[in-house]
Formats: structure tokens, C-alpha cells, sequence
């Protein structure tokens, strides 16, 4: 077993559920925020469904220096939105299945304008930008459709909106 098939096997039972929280996303109220400080609504989204693809691109370089970070566009539809994710979860799958044990292992470095701010395996960026973040910014997304009065999906399990028990 390689080291990043678990990854694999929890990205498949991931990849479904930010899914269904994507095609719920109101992109009429992008510009909406819950708070001043909050990122708008239209910008979580386009992150939700750009981080896949994202993860895979960044998955075979050496690190990102976030001085050069530019916003991923927001969608200005569902389709086009899930789309953008599709596509990157196919990239991601691709990008996964390309890396070894000898490449897990090596260092992968956040930078912000040439400094070296944090160095990690390859694949704890992987899982961290590929899971945990997506799955963070998932919870952060169903809050966020609760507040907008949109019905929130099942995710771990039923929702006030949806029991897929019953």
C-alpha cells in the first residue's frame, strides 16, 4: 500500500459531500458575507471548487509563496461551478495516483515573498489542502447557506433539511 492511498480512499468519500454542498451555493448572493471580516460568499465557493485542482497542480512543485497569491474567479453558475470541480477532482485523483512514497516524503514549503514561513512532507500538504481545508471551508459553507435560508445537506449525517435515513 502506498503512503497516499488512504488519502485516496478519504478523498472519494470527501470529493461527494462538498459536492452536494457546492450545488446548493446561491450565486445570486455571491457578494454576501456574514460578517465584514468573512470572505463573501461567491469566494468561498470559487476556493471550494478551485482546491482540487488547485491541490493536484501544487502537489508536484517544490511549495507556493502565497506573496504571489492571486483569487480564484468566482463562477457565475452552478454548472460552471461544479465544472470547476469536477474537473479539479479528476486532476487531483490523476495527480494522486502519480505520487510515490519518495515523493510523499519530500519537502514541500509554504513561502510568502521568497521566505520559507513553513516546510512539510509533500503529502501532509496534500492531505492538509485536500481534506482538511476543504473540509473546513465546507463547514464554513454550510453555515453560510443556513444563514442565507438555503436548505444545507446531509454531511456526516442529517441536516435539519436533509435525512437521507428516512
Amino acid at each position: 500500500m502506498r503512503m497516499v492511498d488512504t488519502i485516496v480512499q478519504e478523498f472519494d468519500q470527501e470529493a461527494p459531500i462538498t459536492r452536494k454542498v457546492l450545488e446548493r451555493v446561491p450565486l445570486d448572493k455571491k457578494d454576501w458575507k456574514p460578517h465584514t471580516r468573512s470572505t463573501s460568499l461567491g469566494n468561498l465557493a470559487a476556493w471550494l471548487a478551485n482546491a482540487p485542482g488547485f491541490t493536484a497542480k501544487m502537489m508536484h512543485t517544490d511549495g507556493l509563496d502565497v506573496g504571489n497569491w492571486e483569487s480564484f474567479p468566482v463562477p457565475v453558475s452552478t454548472s460552471a461551478l461544479l465544472s470547476t470541480f469536477d474537473q479539479g477532482c479528476n486532476a487531483a485523483r490523476a495527480a494522486l495516483a502519480k505520487l510515490d512514497d519518495s515523493a510523499a516524503v519530500g519537502a514541500w514549503n509554504f513561502r510568502m515573498g521568497g521566505k520559507t514561513l513553513n516546510t512539510m512532507p509533500r503529502i501532509a500538504f496534500t492531505r492538509l489542502f485536500l481534506l482538511s481545508d476543504a473540509i473546513h471551508h465546507r463547514g464554513q459553507m454550510s453555515v453560510y447557506l443556513r444563514l442565507l435560508e438555503v436548505m444545507v445537506p446531509a454531511i456526516y449525517g442529517p441536516s435539519a433539511d436533509d435525512n437521507p435515513y428516512f
